[in-house]
């Protein structure tokens, strides 16, 4: 199968948007969202385990046949050269049923191929550390799914944690931090356990130290700064005592210094959220405990988080839809917008159409991107539509820092709604990734939208499937 590489449609108003202050790709409010459409580039458009358990070929070669098996939690990246990269996640190996992976996989977008670039081609590989600091050709991270990743200013790849194998067969919840040099094609562990159920070392908040590391956990969220530090929020697994549950600390990593300092938020699991007032930032403001939640980073540095499922306002649990500002000067968080209550269901509004009352249903496991032009995307997840039913979405939002505004560009307003390929290589106004959570991301030079696997409602029945394909669409 031939990736076919999508160059970015530049449309007229743009540079009219620009100048009024909307939104990119809005005229008077109206995002002209019939202008871009989904199409599916490559993998399966069945699912179950045929047709989606991969084609490995020759570990780097590229081949026209390769393809990643499917997926969900898996953890990507976009290299410097526009590439993508992704690694592990829980899926199918031809070798057997779902369970987790630690394949490392590149699509080189100007050669339209995927590589199977390391990692094994089946499921439940333990990891190789070696020396702590020290690279070396055989060193790889084990299988794992719920990871976290980073790039950092000079264009290398990190990855932490998740649920999966370290160094032996048990599997756990991980705290290992990991580099990988795509010049010399080798990992190296920089920190972190090799061990499984690892506790957090908090030392004191705001004071950097070697001893400091997060503990073990699984479906947090990243970022990297304006400044090339990379960041980590929440997950699910052990803190202090340890207890089982889930997190709200916030960390930063300086890759230059490689010590871990402890900036927000608790060092116990369950911690409910503090809100303040909507558009005000305070020291005393943070987000609650919560796992799958979403992130971006703006173009000022600032960090961005929405939703997942955690804690609320009350100390009640389930999914939200609250989004927060981080502002790492201040080191000082903002709830922007949505409830601070869990379960809130989307308003959607009118399609393509930009509203104060417009926000997504509470959700987790979505994915997002960050466009060109500052605005925040999101995709799917699984959560609450417009009826405040509960599902798997696949509906497709964008954000307006700048307006503070949501829009819902594509996608149904109901969970549950199906794929529609059509012709692969081909886009039209009807195709449509249909409801997925736990797929993968990626924004390539043009600032088209990448969508990668995850996990479905892949029938009307209502049975989960994991799915290989890619997706690119045009904003």
């Amino acid at each position: 199968m031939k990736i076919q590489q999508v160059s970015a449609t530049v449309l007229l108003g743009v540079l009219a948007s620009l100048l009024s202050g909307a939104s990119i790709g809005c005229t008077n409010g109206i995002y002209h969202s019939g202008d871009e459409q989904w199409l599916w580039v490559s993998g399966s458009n069945t699912v179950g385990t045929n047709g989606g358990d991969g084609i490995y070929g020759t570990q780097g070669v590229p081949s026209f046949a390769s393809v990643p098996p499917t997926r969900d939690s898996a953890v990507g990246w976009t290299d410097r050269d526009g590439n993508f990269w992704l690694f592990g996640g829980e899926g199918y190996s031809p070798s057997g049923p779902a369970d987790n992976l630690n394949d490392l996989w590149e699509l080189d977008v100007d050669a339209q191929t995927w590589i199977w670039m390391g990692g094994a081609n089946t499921a439940n590989a333990v990891g190789v550390y070696g020396t702590q600091g020290v690279t070396a050709s055989t060193n790889v991270p084990g299988s794992r799914h719920g990871a976290v990743s980073w790039k950092d200013a000079r264009g290398n790849l990190w990855l932490f944690g998740g649920d999966g194998n370290a160094s032996t067969s048990g599997v756990g919840v991980l705290n290992d931090l990991w580099r990988f040099n795509i010049a010399s094609q080798t990992w190296v562990w920089m920190s972190g356990a090799n061990t499984v159920n690892a506790s957090g070392v908090y030392g004191t908040q705001g004071v950097a130290a070697t001893t400091n590391v997060p503990g073990a956990r699984q479906a947090a969220v990243s970022w990297t700064d304006g400044s090339g530090n990379l960041w980590l929020f929440g997950g699910q697994d052990t803190d202090t005592s340890p207890t089982q549950g889930y997190l709200n600390d916030l960390w930063e990593f300086n890759p230059t210094a490689q010590v871990w300092i402890w900036v927000s938020g608790s060092n116990t699991v369950g911690a409910k959220g503090v809100y303040g007032t909507q558009g005000v930032p305070a020291t005393t403001n943070v987000p609650g405990a919560r796992i799958s939640a979403l992130s971006w980073t703006d173009s000022n540095g600032n960090l961005w988080l929405f939703g997942g499922s955690g804690y609320d306002s009350t100390g009640a649990q389930g999914y939200l839809n609250d989004l927060w500002e981080f502002n790492p000067a201040t080191k000082t968080w903002t709830w922007v917008s949505g409830a601070n209550t869990v379960g809130a269901k989307g308003v959607y509004g009118t399609q393509g159409m930009a509203a104060a009352t417009n926000v997504p249903g509470a959700r987790a496991g979505a994915v997002s991107w960050m466009d060109v032009f500052g605005d925040l995307w999101l995709f799917g997840g699984t959560g609450y539509d417009s009826t405040g039913t509960q599902g798997y979405l696949g509906d497709l939002w964008m954000f307006n820092p700048a307006a503070q505004t949501w829009t819902w560009v594509n996608g149904a307003n109901t969970v549950g709604a199906m794929s529609v390929y059509g012709t692969e290589g081909v886009p039209a106004a009807a195709n449509a990734p249909g409801n997925r959570a736990g797929a993968v991301s990626w924004m390539d030079v043009s600032g088209d939208l990448w969508l990668f696997g995850g996990l479905s409602s892949g029938n009307p029945t209502g049975t989960l499937y994991d799915h290989n394909d890619l997706w690119t669409y045009q904003p």
